[in-house]
């Protein structure tokens, strides 16, 4: 393919549209590199994508959205106002949760109705709450400082004397189960707080305790909607990035990494070959090791070595288009079992839906309205499932398993879903087959040890010079704003050393 004449070190191809893939895009781009992204859907956003049916309009993937500064810096990374393209609106309260006993808790920046809706149900809670809440943010200073901002690319960076020092800091062989645990008794806060696990595909009950730094994050930082549906962010970036230049081809399938001597060439697609010194790869490390090099090219990402990787939890969306209105529902509102450890033993044991699961609902037409028809509501439901597995055959199970998830909407109030206008189930092998997400996971692996927490797969090959990695699989981890963050970090390296 002909490329536009910049010396080849000042070239790259980004194989990918999703968050990580555009983030490094624009960084590279504003850094005067000439970028091509690739992408296999006919629309850039990776597991975010846009459904419009029937006057309904759904985000089919991300909704929660928060750390708004880390998409905010990409467009003053390129001198543009990230208003100018995408409208963040605060949220509050955050996220309404809603327990099996009937009680609620509607997640807040105040502090003092924080305290009065758990102390509905427990006292004891409600006056540990204050000091949890130090200790979240406590656990966000030492991330944001020593994992978030900043590439491990060698053993030397992973062993420095200060990230080891903070490390031990966040207490990293404690589950975030067992930290909750200190502070409060009641499976209500127990289950409202640990679900933070989920944010990164994981179990409370295996996860580490840093996760409850997202307690900080959201309460405090905040949680935030997008006018336009979340995919307006996809939007955004991919024009910011198209005005700097990055030309962005999409249905269009990356079918190999072309290598010669440990040096990466190029990339082969359905459209022939893309010649590049430096080739980053979104979305899953593991799918792209496994789909687009030989194994005789990837000592340290073997098969076998794959094999040894948990993936994340993945999940069943349903969207539903229905012509009524739900006065219970906020934008985000999370309904409860009466236990929530079996979802896990479920999901991670015996690798099949959960009996019993949490059930998530966004219902963006709650701050939009013109997200729906004025006398109906567009809910995107989400509920946790394994990731592919032979003990579960998605064929057979979407439906079984989609009934039981609005059986349980029904018996929390949630009624007429079986009369939807438009009802759409999206599988965990509907995920693997769009977006090559391994063993379609949402998250990538998982953050169910230290190990795959704290030490991720790399961000640069450790066989293939000019080969790097962003997305969630990768470091620093799981989630919209985090897998930005990777791009943007690889993006500042890999132009700081050209």
């Amino acid at each position: 393919m002909e490329r536009e004449a910049l010396p080849l070190n000042k070239q790259a191809v980004i194989i990918g549209a999703g968050f990580g893939s555009l983030s490094c895009a624009v960084t590279l781009a504003a850094k005067g590199w000439k970028i091509t992204v690739l992408e296999r859907q006919a629309y850039p956003g990776g597991k975010l994508q846009r459904v419009k049916e029937q006057g309904y309009t759904f985000d089919r993937g991300p909704s929660t959205i928060t750390m708004p500064h880390v998409f905010r810096s990409l467009y003053e990374l390129a001198g543009a106002e990230m208003e100018d393209y995408a409208e963040l609106y605060e949220l509050e309260p955050r996220t309404r949760n809603v327990f099996a006993d009937g009680h609620t808790v509607d997640l807040s920046k105040d502090t003092p109705f924080m305290l009065e809706q758990i102390a509905a149900y427990s006292s004891q809670d409600a006056g540990r709450y204050t000091e949890f809440m130090a200790e979240a943010e406590l656990l966000y200073r030492l991330s944001e400082k020593q994992f978030l901002n900043r590439l491990l690319l060698s053993w030397k960076d992973k062993l420095s004397l200060p990230l080891v020092r903070d490390l031990l800091r966040v207490r990293p062989f404690l589950t975030l189960q067992s930290l909750l645990q200190r502070y409060f008794r009641h499976p209500n806060t127990l289950a409202m707080l640990g679900r933070y696990a989920t944010y990164v595909g994981s179990s409370p009950y295996r996860s580490p305790a840093i996760f409850a730094m997202l307690g900080h994050v959201e309460a405090r930082l905040g949680v935030y909607g997008v006018k336009g549906g979340t995919y307006k962010l996809v939007e955004g970036l991919a024009a910011l990035a198209r005005q700097l230049g990055v030309e962005i081809v999409t249905d269009t399938e990356v079918t190999g990494i072309s290598a010669v001597r440990g040096k990466v060439e190029g990339v082969e697609t359905s459209r022939g070959f893309y010649p590049a010194r430096t080739v980053i790869a979104g979305g899953d490390v593991l799918s792209v090791s496994r789909m687009l090099l030989p194994e005789s090219a990837r000592r340290a990402m073997s098969d076998r070595r794959i094999a040894r990787y948990e993936p994340s939890l993945s999940g069943l969306v349903t969207l539903a288009g229905v012509r009524r209105k739900y006065e219970q529902l906020l934008h985000h509102t999370v309904f409860f079992p009466e236990q929530y450890e079996p979802e896990f033993t479920d999901i991670f044991a015996k690798r099949r839906p959960p009996q019993n699961p949490a059930v998530y609902v966004c219902h963006s037409g709650c701050s939009e309205p013109g997200m729906a028809p004025e006398d109906g509501s567009n809910l995107f439901i989400l509920a946790n499932a394994p990731y592919l597995d032979r003990a579960c055959d998605w064929n057979s199970e979407a439906e079984a398993y989609g009934r039981r998830v609005t059986d349980t909407l029904e018996n929390f109030g949630i009624a007429g879903l079986d009369q939807a206008e438009v009802l759409q189930r999206y599988t965990p092998q509907h995920l693997a087959d769009d977006t090559l997400a391994h063993r379609g996971a949402i998250y990538g692996i998982s953050s169910n040890s230290v190990r795959q927490t704290f030490f991720r797969p790399a961000n640069r090959s450790r066989d293939i010079q000019g080969l790097w990695y962003v997305g969630g699989t990768t470091h620093p981890g799981g989630g919209t704003p985090v897998v930005s963050l990777s791009g943007r970090l690889v993006g500042e390296h890999i132009a700081g050393g050209s």
